[in-house]
């Protein structure tokens, strides 16, 4: 799924996240409480997957599904989460808020597309509204780097959470532009032959969505926080190297058992075109990942300074990462 400033605000909006993910405290105590900004659909099976054998090691997982990543990250500043998913490089650096990034779950992986009765290049889209994930997502700092490289500006950036949601939006006429992932953009070529373009899109290299927790968590929990990291990474590996394992996995856990049949049937080429693209980060990005974070989003604006003056240590704790790799090896 780091993403710009996440505005935390006290009062009314600790209460509405209150609600959605206070439990008893007993219960508190012994779960691991995950905030995930999204809603489930087939782009997060393997994550979901993943979850699922860590609590086969004795990982007692919980997840809340939020409206969006600064509503997750705001759960974890809060303590009513203990894990969130997304990327708050702007929330830790402005904000200074205790939390870390421990491990890269994706790199941007994303097509602006638009109607083309209406637009045709990105020209085109200065003076019109944008449609995104959330405030703050990759998705937005996408749309806000290409408004930097091709001189353009947007009336608006209107926000509407899931891919699949916004590939919905643009095949029923309800946004003219939008960013989807692959599958959405398989999508609109097969419901509707060429009425869509993709708009070219080079040079990101970025995290999508990472893992993060409170620095206290970390330092607390540091047995859980491996055991996740380790069965991300192995499920990582083992849909790179088949892609078509992530039907299996659905079936065997039981994962979204609503899914419509479309979705269904999308769930092997949408695994095999990411695994193709290596979208799946094999070591878990760290050191790595964060300074070609710090390039891309402080050209897109979410980051402030020079990228070479951001230290690591200030956004990312390494060390559940080196562990698990010294005892499961790099690729």
């Amino acid at each position: 799924m780091f993403k710009g400033l996440m505005c935390l605000k006290a009062g009314a909006a600790a209460i509405a996240i209150g609600a959605a993910l206070i439990a008893s405290s007993a219960a508190q105590a012994a779960k691991v409480r995950v905030a995930f900004g999204d809603i489930p659909s087939v782009e997060s099976l393997h994550l979901l997957t993943a979850f699922e054998r860590a609590k086969e090691k004795g990982v007692d997982i919980e997840v809340t599904y939020l409206k969006s990543e600064d509503i997750a990250a705001q759960a974890v500043v809060g303590g009513q989460a203990d894990i969130g998913v997304g990327g708050p490089y702007a929330l830790v650096q402005k904000v200074k808020a205790p939390i870390r990034m421990f491990m890269q779950l994706s790199t941007l992986r994303f097509y602006p597309a638009v109607n083309g009765e209406f637009y045709k290049t990105w020209k085109d889209l200065n003076g019109q509204e944008v449609a995104v994930h959330s405030r703050g997502s990759g998705t937005e700092a996408i749309m806000k780097l290409m408004e930097q490289r091709q001189g353009i500006k947007f009336s608006k950036i209107s926000y509407i959470p899931g891919a699949e949601v916004r590939t919905g939006a643009l095949l029923q006429g309800n946004v003219k532009a939008t960013i989807v992932d692959s599958s959405g953009r398989r999508l609109l070529e097969t419901q509707a032959p060429g009425k869509f373009i993709i708009l070219p899109l080079e040079g990101v290299n970025a995290t999508d969505e990472a893992l993060f927790a409170n620095t206290n968590f970390l330092e607390k929990n540091a047995q859980d926080v491996d055991k996740i990291v380790e069965a991300i990474l192995s499920t990582w590996r083992e849909v790179t190297a088949n892609p078509a394992v992530v039907s299996e996995w659905r079936a065997k856990y039981k994962l979204l058992p609503d899914l419509p049949a479309a979705q269904v049937n999308d769930i092997g080429p949408y695994f095999e075109e990411l695994a193709k693209g290596k979208a799946f980060p094999l070591n878990g990005g760290g050191a790595a990942a964060a300074k070609d974070d710090f390039a891309f989003y402080t050209l897109s604006g979410q980051l402030t300074g020079e990228p070479a003056s951001l230290k690591v240590e200030d956004f990312w704790d390494t060390r559940p990462l080196d562990r698990v790799l010294a005892k499961i090896g790099t690729m």
